[in-house]
Formats: C-alpha cells, structure tokens, sequence
C-alpha cells in the first residue's frame, strides 16, 4: 500500500467528516454545560468495584430490591444528619447529594455508566448512582458481607461529595491534564483515601447516636481491605503493580477509615500532606 500525505476526498475525506463531528459535538457539550473530559474519566474518578465485561450479576428479588432500597435510603439520611452538623459548625449550609438507583445501565451527567462500574458519585450533577444489585456482588465476589460493610460504599461515595463541595474534586479535575499518568494515580489515591477518611468521620458519628453495633467495625475494614488496590489486583491478576494504583492498598485504606472513625473530625483527613 503505497505511502504518503493524504488527499482531501475520497477515503480520506471520511476522516475529515469525523473530525468535524468531534469537534462540533465538543463545541455543543460545552454549550450545554457538561465537561467533554469527564465525559471521557466518569467525572474524573474510577470505581472502586469495576468487574469484568462478561460478569454477570445475579438481579435481587423485589422483596430483596425493596429492602435494599429502604436500607440505603436509611443510610443516606444517616449520612446527611452527619454533613449538616459539621457544615453548620463552620456557618455553611450542606448541599445533600441525590441518590440515584438504577438497574443495569444508566445515564448521568459524567456520561453512561452500566452495573459493571460498580456505585460511582458524579460530581456534575452531584448525584451517587448504584445499582443495588451490586450489593450481593460486594459480598459473594469481594468477600465482603454485613450491612455495615454496604454503609461504608455508600459513606465513601458521600465522601467524594464532600470533597467536591469543599472544592478537593474540582481542583484535582482541573490540574489532572497537567499531570503525568504517575503522578495521576499518586494524586487519586490521596483523593481516594481521604474519601474513605470522610466515610470513617461518618462512622463515629454514628456511634455517637448509638448506631453502630459490635461487628460493624470489622465488616468496614474488611470492605476497605478487600478493595485495595493491591488485594484487587492480586485477585485478578495475581501480582500487583504498584505505579498504577489509584485508590490506596487495603492498608492504607483500611489507616484512613480508622482515623476518621477514632476522630470523628473531617480536619483530620488531611491526606495531602506528608505519606498516607
């Protein structure tokens, strides 16, 4: 096949057609106010729970779905009694995330998302979406069951909220195209950890009003350690590869909601300073 510069038309034209396309549908997303990059990265961050393309989840029965539904609802309250009172003590109002449950596929302001990719938050749209199915994927393929467990996926998705209305998620989107691929992932786990920090805060909390019960604890570190980086990889692959972590190891995941949980105060999240 002969080589050389491309002529405008013929096969080659085809190409110029897509590019045009690219770019009009660029200039329209913008207009409409939604960030095409983050169409690209789900809103600048990565399921924790990805599975693979031919898993297939087993779907709850509606007694199942109902009590899941109600269980998660709960949860968010719970979540909300906490945020109000800590934005009040600093004369801010909280702004609540809305609980978005799906089924199967589903269409959010970070661009489609299906039950593959596990609860994800949005910051666009300030929305956390889960597909409640992925509850019994939480316990039979990552070893992680109770309902506290459950609590502390939905507390860390909160927390991510949290770290947009406080502007940590905004500023990360913003300096992650400047970013090498490296220094990405280094960055994104501090992100992530101070995520399961928050969700420990959470945790204390609800001690303090007497709701949590012996074993909860255990089933939440049990959670963070099952969804490191590190475990995860080593379920899937069989060895780690440390430069492309991007959520933290089960240690380090399992230190940040530790100290949250001891503190009970989000100050103390502080994972951008010094080693995690």
């Amino acid at each position: 096949m002969p080589t050389g510069t491309p002529r405008i038309g013929g096969k080659s034209g085809g190409g110029i057609s897509m590019i045009i396309i690219l770019v009009i549908g660029y200039i329209v997303l913008k207009y409409l106010g939604i960030d095409p990059a983050m169409l690209l990265n789900g809103g600048g961050l990565q399921s924790d729970f990805e599975q693979t393309e031919n898993q297939q989840n087993q779907r709850l029965s509606p007694q199942r779905q109902d009590e899941m539904t109600q269980f998660v609802s709960t949860v968010l309250a719970e979540t909300e009694d906490t945020w109000n009172a800590i934005f009040k003590t600093s004369g801010v109002t909280y702004s609540e995330p809305t609980l978005v449950l799906f089924d199967g596929q589903v269409r959010s302001a970070c661009g489609f998302a299906s039950s593959a990719s596990g609860p994800f938050y949005c910051p666009s749209d300030q929305k956390i979406y889960i597909d409640l199915n992925f509850y019994d994927e939480l316990e039979n393929r990552f070893d992680a069951a109770g309902d506290f467990a459950q609590a502390y996926v939905l507390a860390h998705e909160v927390g991510h909220h949290v770290q947009n209305l406080t502007g940590t998620l905004p500023s990360f989107n913003e300096m992650r195209g400047n970013l090498s691929k490296a220094d990405e992932n280094r960055m994104s786990v501090r992100v992530e950890l101070q995520a399961d920090c928050f969700a420990g805060v959470w945790a204390h909390q609800t001690r303090q009003r007497g709701l949590v019960e012996s074993g909860d604890l255990e089933e939440a570190l049990n959670a963070a350690h099952q969804i490191g980086d590190d475990t995860l990889q080593k379920r899937s692959q069989g060895y780690v590869v440390p430069e492309s972590f991007n959520h933290g190891t089960s240690d380090q995941r399992a230190k940040w909601f530790t100290r949250g949980f001891k503190s009970g105060h989000y100050g103390d999240c502080d994972t951008f300073k010094g080693d995690v």
